[in-house]
């Protein structure tokens, strides 16, 4: 039989617009799916219910309006996506037109609005089981009494995320959530657990995203990787330390010239008696001064022509530094240098620029042995679908954030006369504000309960696609419902804004991941 072709990554190029509008076409008509579903579950647990829920509303108003973006994007290119005048006529039924006219009419988005403020913003059921709500619980209290209080001086002052913090995530097993419990985690053995890990993040990400809700990503991925392609040996050493929180972890993947072009990296690995020399840079590598093992992709094959399959994956371990600036020499005279970049947001966790100069790392520390070479790349991927899903989960933290302070100062702040949360257009706001935040949640919700039965990975790249961009909007609107004092730095919904920013560039850029995985899966699969 002869084997089925790939797409050509040269003709999806030549269609990036058509591939970047299918992947958010997709990405819109994934989380309408899942809000629906969500709706059916919150019915059948309070059969005794009358009327129409807040969740019917927010998921009714959620999917005219992913209905009218996928229809402007079809209507305004129809030659692009191959579409004649019949199917244009289809996309403009009078049922269609009507759904959308009504849901997203101003006066049920006002009366939305209104519904959110008299319920003290609140924004839908969670649906979580037992266990997820108890962590929620018990994560919420932590960021609220702990995070929140530091988070500013974090932000403003340039903090490296200090220890009142990362002591009382340690004893409560925060590093440990994505690590089986055969290697000190407290995921289970059996099975994946991914509620445990997007509530916490989820909770502590609404603390402050720089400060605590980002130090999960890490040995998220770093555990994922070594699960996925580490030796048994390699399991047993790191695992139970990374789940301790000592070592701190960092990721190197991205360097300077190739940003999410993973297969074009060119950090050499040189094979040398023992192990392994280290040449070259790699950059946005997050926590890496106050890390004490860094997991870094490097070219072991000199064939670049191998791409993807010419790279490995290796453990560097070195000492910990405080500082926006390091320098680790080994002792086989080795040398690691560190440069903290400057960034708009998300403090605490530090962004550096790594040099590698004839860095030696041993023959053990090659993840997966010898076995593992030329591997990297896949071991990697398998830590980046934990990674997209954990980032959509920071996405709702900072947007719960936000969405709570726009609430109260809405019902604080008075113009010509009354409360701004009384006006059409703060409630219309405030309605959108609630729904989108309610089916991000959702999504990453079930993305994580697919995650856990071994399926959801090209979902996982489109709730954070979704999730990231929608972070953006939530947060600019919460800075806007503000004015003035909203761009004042004592406000912390300007963190918040500055802070969103980020979550649509790192582990996977909105292009990439449209572009690269989530249009080449779909085609792919046609």
């Amino acid at each position: 039989m002869r084997r089925r072709q790939g797409v050509s990554g040269d003709k999806l190029d030549e269609h990036q617009m058509a591939c970047f509008d299918l992947a958010w076409c997709a990405a819109e008509s994934s989380t309408a799916h899942f809000a629906v579903d969500y709706v059916y579950k919150v019915v059948a647990a309070n059969e005794a219910g009358h009327g129409v829920s807040l969740e019917e509303r927010m998921t009714l108003a959620f999917c005219a309006e992913a209905l009218q973006n996928i229809r402007n994007r079809l209507f305004a290119r129809p030659k692009t996506f191959g579409l004649n005048e019949d199917d244009l006529a289809t996309l403009d039924a009078s049922a269609l037109r009507h759904f959308c006219q009504s849901q997203l009419d101003a006066g049920n988005l006002e009366a939305l609005g209104r519904q959110i403020i008299a319920l003290n913003g609140a924004s839908g059921s969670y649906m979580l089981g037992h266990d997820a709500t108890m962590m929620q619980d018990s994560f919420r209290k932590l960021a609220t009494n702990v995070v929140m209080p530091l988070a500013e001086e974090i932000h403003r002052q340039d903090r490296i995320i200090p220890k009142e913090i990362l002591e009382p995530l340690t004893e409560m097993g925060c590093f440990a959530l994505s690590i089986p419990e055969r290697y000190g985690g407290i995921q289970s053995d059996d099975h994946e657990d991914n509620m445990g890990m997007i509530v916490v993040t989820e909770e502590l990400s609404r603390g402050s995203l720089g400060g605590a809700g980002s130090l999960i990503t890490r040995p998220e991925i770093l555990s994922r990787s070594l699960l996925k392609g580490g030796t048994e040996e390699q399991r047993q050493k790191w695992l139970p330390l990374v789940a301790m929180g000592d070592p701190l972890c960092a990721i190197a993947v991205t360097e300077p010239d190739t940003g999410s072009d993973v297969a074009a990296m060119r950090l050499k690995a040189t094979k040398c008696d023992g192990g392994w020399i280290l040449d070259g840079a790699k950059t946005w590598c997050t926590m890496a001064g106050k890390a004490g093992l860094i997991l870094v992709l490097a070219r072991s094959n000199p064939d670049r022509s191998l791409g993807h399959k010419g790279l490995s994956m290796f453990l560097v371990e070195k000492d910990v530094y405080e500082g926006h600036d390091f320098e680790y020499r080994q002792p086989q005279g080795g040398l690691l240098t560190g440069r903290a970049i400057a960034t708009i947001g998300y403090r605490g966790m530090h962004s550096y620029e790594l040099f590698f100069d004839h860095v030696f790392v041993p023959d053990e520390n090659l993840v997966g042995g010898p076995g593992g070479e030329g591997k990297g790349f896949y071991f990697i991927m398998a830590g980046f679908a934990g990674g997209r899903i954990q980032t959509a989960a920071r996405a709702i933290g900072v947007m719960q954030a936000a969405f709570e302070r726009a609430v109260s100062y809405s019902q604080e702040r008075k113009v010509f006369g009354k409360p701004i949360g009384e006006y059409q257009l703060t409630l219309v706001k405030l309605a959108r504000m609630a729904t989108l935040l309610t089916v991000s949640r959702q999504f990453t919700y079930a993305v994580g309960r697919l995650m856990d039965q071994g399926a959801g990975q090209m979902e996982a790249s489109m709730v954070k696609l979704f999730t990231c961009r929608t972070a953006e909007w939530l947060t600019r609107e919460a800075l806007q419902i503000h004015g003035g004092m909203g761009y004042a730095e004592e406000s912390p919904v300007s963190r918040y804004f500055v802070d969103a920013r980020v979550l649509s560039i790192f582990e996977g850029a909105e292009e990439t991941l449209a572009l690269k995985v989530i249009a080449r899966s779909l085609i792919d699969a046609v």
